[in-house]
């Protein structure tokens, strides 16, 4: 005996192109608001730098490698 399916293949969505919020695909949804408030200005500087970093890679974490390669980005030397 077949399974049958609730609903049929024409009611798929596919939430990858579609968006009902009205955003632009394609654009990273945010989880949280600006949490830079309170920082020096030397860590907000920081905090965009990596902000930056992953949003051009499409990264939601960065591993500490790149965290290094990011504050290097912004002159720190050892």
């Amino acid at each position: 005996m077949p399974l049958e399916l609730a609903e049929s293949p024409a009611s798929f969505v596919d939430r990858r192109s579609y968006d009902i919020s009205g955003r632009t695909p394609g654009v990273e949804r945010r989880q949280f608001t600006n949490s830079h408030e309170g920082l020096s200005p030397d860590a907000v500087e920081l905090a965009q730098a990596i902000d930056g970093y992953k949003l051009r890679h499409r990264r939601r974490f960065i591993t500490y490698e790149e965290m290094l390669s990011v504050i290097k980005s912004l002159g720190y030397q050892r």
